[in-house]
């Protein structure tokens, strides 16, 4: 087969993240993104390399013997969820297998025992997010104002997403408050080509144990003060008069004036309340603001940091000694490990999530946590301690391998890795295992129902 051509087949097997594999009658296999297994595809081949085949789908001509009706009629529309169209338990037995089929290989290649722990259920199904990003823009050239999600495989395109499950009807409110309010009044969105328009981004927190809602409106500064000023004032007054089930606590206009399409912030002004919400977990209190890195599903956090705990006590370390969790975000880890440990020293690169760290720890009297701003490649050169025990949870694309051989050079008994990204956990075991250490066990949580994200827990032992 040759670029370009078109195909029909059935997916056989699935890949990491919701992809999988199409055979055709001819024997040909072909790796396509948004497909599940049992279904029976139509595609065209979209690249070639190397014999390998790599195809777009087309249509799904039969579905699979799973599928279900999904509960969200923005499916298939909206690019955040996967796996509506399964039941839950399907679904988190997809990911379980895809997490499985990419550790097996790395961890099997030691002639050592270690054991798959398979998947823990998210404790909250719908509704679960305490973050929300949402866009604005339009669903066509010049059409009505939207405020939400980017279609599918596109980058233009916008879709107000206000009946979305894995938020409750809190955000949804405050969603379609804002869309209809700006919409009514003519506000123009700024165009991701010719940087023109006001209206960027709209940014919702929630918190799960005491229902604190932090609302931000990101904006370009392309309208007169004087106009700006009046326009806020009203959109703030709309949104203190919503009959929410949580309280807003906090209102906040964000100016950005960069190119980018990103969510950055040229500066701040609180238009209401605070600059942060509480949230609590584990029985420790965090103070989280816009820009705090903090896990989107408190629920499943919990669950995440106490299997992160068991792992800890199952290696019998953390008992007494200095921690060291690297990229420690708002301190979550940190702050679980203080009451085990002599001192736990957390190193982060975002600035703001460090503070916040500091803050929380003050708050819930915790005296033997220390947290350093900066890129862990270069801070781990700074600290006079050595560690006891090593936390890694990094971000998404894994750790820097020149990082990474300074955590390993400290020649700790064990580390504990936290991955959201199955494929950098893969990568950067291999490391581990390459250089002394073997893998104990491993498990997946489901901390983003119904999407393709997974995150994944695993222990690695130094080899005597």
């Amino acid at each position: 087969m040759k670029k370009g051509d078109e195909f029909e087949g059935r997916v056989v097997e699935s890949k990491y993240p919701h992809a999988g594999v199409v055979e055709t009658p001819e024997g040909d296999r072909i790796t396509m993104k948004k497909v599940l297994p049992g279904q029976k595809v139509r595609g065209f081949i979209h690249k070639k390399k190397a014999g390998l085949l790599e195809g777009r789908l087309l249509e799904v001509t039969e579905p699979a013997p799973n599928e279900v009706e999904p509960v969200c009629p923005h499916f298939g529309t909206c690019g955040g969820c996967a796996y509506l169209n399964l039941s839950y338990e399907d679904a988190i037995a997809l990911k379980e297998q895809q997490v499985y089929k990419l550790l097996a290989p790395v961890f099997n290649v030691q002639e050592s025992d270690w054991t798959w722990e398979g998947i823990k259920a998210s404790p909250v199904r719908y509704g679960y997010r305490n973050k929300m990003e949402f866009t604005f823009g339009d669903a066509v050239k010049d059409g009505p104002l939207e405020l939400g999600m980017h279609r599918s495989g596109n980058f233009y395109d916008i879709i107000t997403v206000d009946q979305c499950q894995i938020m409750d009807g809190d955000y949804r409110q405050i969603l379609s408050l804002t869309r209809e309010f700006f919409a009514s009044r003519n506000i123009p969105h700024f165009h991701r080509l010719s940087h023109e328009g006001f209206l960027r981004h709209l940014l919702v927190r929630k918190a799960w144990k005491s229902g604190e809602i932090l609302i931000g409106l990101v904006t370009s500064s392309q309208m007169p003060f004087e106009e700006v000023t009046p326009l806020l004032d009203a959109w703030k007054e709309r949104l203190l008069s919503l009959k929410t089930e949580g309280t807003i606590t906090g209102i906040l206009h964000i100016w950005n004036d960069s190119q980018a399409d990103a969510v950055l912030c040229d500066k701040l002004d609180i238009l209401y309340g605070r600059d942060y919400i509480q949230e609590e977990l584990l029985g420790l209190s965090f103070r989280v603001s816009t820009f705090s890195f903090f896990q989107t599903n408190s629920p499943g956090a919990e669950l995440l940091y106490e299997t992160a705990r068991s792992y800890i006590r199952d290696a019998g370390e953390g008992k007494g000694g200095t921690v060291f969790d690297l990229y420690s975000g708002t301190g979550t880890i940190a702050q679980m490990m203080a009451s085990a440990a002599d001192r736990v020293v957390g190193v982060e690169i975002v600035e703001e999530a460090v503070e916040a760290a500091r803050e929380s720890a003050a708050l819930n009297g915790l005296t033997n946590c220390r947290f350093l701003a900066g890129d862990v490649l270069k801070v781990l050169d700074t600290i006079e301690e050595k560690p006891d025990l090593i936390i890694l949870d990094p971000p998404r694309d894994g750790i820097h391998p020149k990082a990474l051989r300074k955590i390993m050079d400290y020649g700790v008994k064990h580390l504990i890795y936290i991955s959201c990204k199955p494929t950098s956990l893969a990568r950067d075991g291999q490391i581990l295992l390459a250089n002394g250490y073997k893998a104990v066990k491993a498990v997946a949580c489901d901390q983003f129902p119904w999407t393709s994200g997974v995150e994944t827990v695993a222990l690695f032992e130094k080899a005597d």
